[in-house]
């Protein structure tokens, strides 16, 4: 075919919707930016090369809204990520376009919300996905006749709100389960109608049923149906199955767990949090919001007057002493029993002397012995009776305030 040049001399913008068809082993143009170009609202451009300069010439139609363009698989790249410049485009129609060669293919239809005609006629892409469809709101009729074997992945569709007809030509598809879905879909989708051609079928047309694909050995090619049966689909009884042997174990280790250690488990939580709380502080002075937690049985209560305690672990922490009230009851009780746990491991601590005992009563000392971290404790430590003569009451509030009292800053020095 014999090289055809095509002059231009027009400056003038046609106020008429222009057609304009072309067709070449290779059509360049130069001046690409004359109005006459931008006046073509219908393109049929059939060659292999399509140039303004060495760029894509359609980006140059900025009005057109049909576009067919031909070109052929063996032609050299092209960049035509140009073509989602083309905002008005209603049709567009790419035939022997090999899009496998194009460095940005998931970009080419950006743009194109009012596309509402598309066609890939013999052309190659490496699969359908969501990056490609992303902006076809619009998009009513899709017709797909790709060359090689493809994936077509689920999110390819989803931006397709506006799609009513949806055409595989000579579907080939590997045999893989990111596939499956579209057997599903096509089935059940009412607004979609799902039509597939293929050579070999009488009328032109087969049933989802009779789809074949590529195996991974590049040489099977097993029913797709029977492929996606077999591989991709999990029965439903032996989901159910699993699940509820894993909520009846996971029932029966809370239960364990509640018989066998349930009265210690927020405690034991709390002790770990007080201790990460009491490393990650590097300034021990002015942080304590009580002189003193008291640790004591609720049957005390009286002695007491009232609950001064709402959260025992977060108030003891928060607490500059620890005070426990030693009695039958509290010996008796295991909730007093985790308290005393909590205030000897804040003593290991922090080396301080921040732990008070007082005995509400007298108590025999083989009863203490059976109370070992008590009674290791009364070997270290001096403690306080709570007098039956109300006439030393005030003494021991004076004992006791003498050791709770926060020291001076002279004291703290000396």
């Amino acid at each position: 075919m014999r090289p055809m040049q095509l002059t231009i001399g027009s400056n003038i913008t046609s106020k008429q919707n222009l057609s304009l068809q072309l067709k070449g082993q290779t059509v360049s143009f130069q001046d690409c930016d004359r109005p006459f170009f931008q006046s073509v609202t219908h393109l049929h451009a059939d060659a292999e090369e399509f140039l303004c300069g060495s760029e894509f010439m359609g980006k140059y139609f900025t009005s057109v809204e049909t576009f067919d363009y031909r070109s052929k698989l063996s032609a050299k790249r092209v960049d035509l990520t140009s073509i989602n410049q083309l905002i008005h485009l209603r049709k567009l129609t790419l035939r022997q376009v090999d899009l496998l060669i194009q460095h940005s293919a998931n970009i080419i239809f950006h743009n194109l919300t009012k596309l509402e005609d598309l066609e890939l006629d013999n052309c190659r892409i490496y699969s359908l996905e969501g990056s490609l469809t992303k902006d076809l709101k619009s998009l009513k009729t899709l017709y797909l006749h790709i060359e090689n074997i493809y994936n077509v992945f689920y999110s390819f569709t989803e931006p397709l709100s506006s799609l009513k007809l949806l055409t595989f030509d000579t579907l080939q598809m590997f045999c893989s389960c990111d596939n499956a879905w579209l057997i599903t879909w096509a089935k059940g989708c009412r607004q979609v109608e799902v039509i597939m051609l293929g050579p070999y079928a009488k009328t032109g047309m087969y049933a989802l049923e009779d789809l074949i694909c590529l195996s991974d050995n590049g040489i099977d090619t097993p029913n797709f149906v029977k492929y996606t049966e077999a591989n991709c689909t999990t029965e439903v009884g032996f989901v159910l199955f699993v699940a509820t042997g894993l909520g009846v174990l996971f029932f029966m280790l809370l239960v364990l767990v509640h018989i066998l250690a349930g009265p210690y488990l927020l405690p034991l939580y709390h002790i770990t949090l007080g201790w990460l709380l009491e490393a990650m502080r590097s300034n021990t002075r002015g942080r304590y919001h009580y002189d003193a937690f008291v640790s004591y049985s609720g049957k005390d209560e009286r002695w007491l007057g009232k609950d001064i305690v709402e959260n025992i672990t977060d108030s003891l922490y928060r607490s500059r002493h620890t005070l426990c009230l030693v009695s039958r009851h509290y010996l008796r009780s295991n909730w007093c029993s985790l308290e005393m746990k909590l205030a000897t491991y804040r003593l290991q601590l922090e080396q301080r002397d921040i732990l008070l005992l007082v005995f509400l009563e007298k108590i025999p000392p083989r009863r203490l012995s059976a109370h070992h971290r008590l009674a290791r404790l009364l070997k270290t430590r001096t403690y306080l009776d709570w007098p039956q003569d109300p006439l030393q009451h005030q003494a021991f509030w004076d004992r006791l305030w003498a050791k709770l009292k926060p020291q001076t800053e002279l004291e703290i020095r000396g």
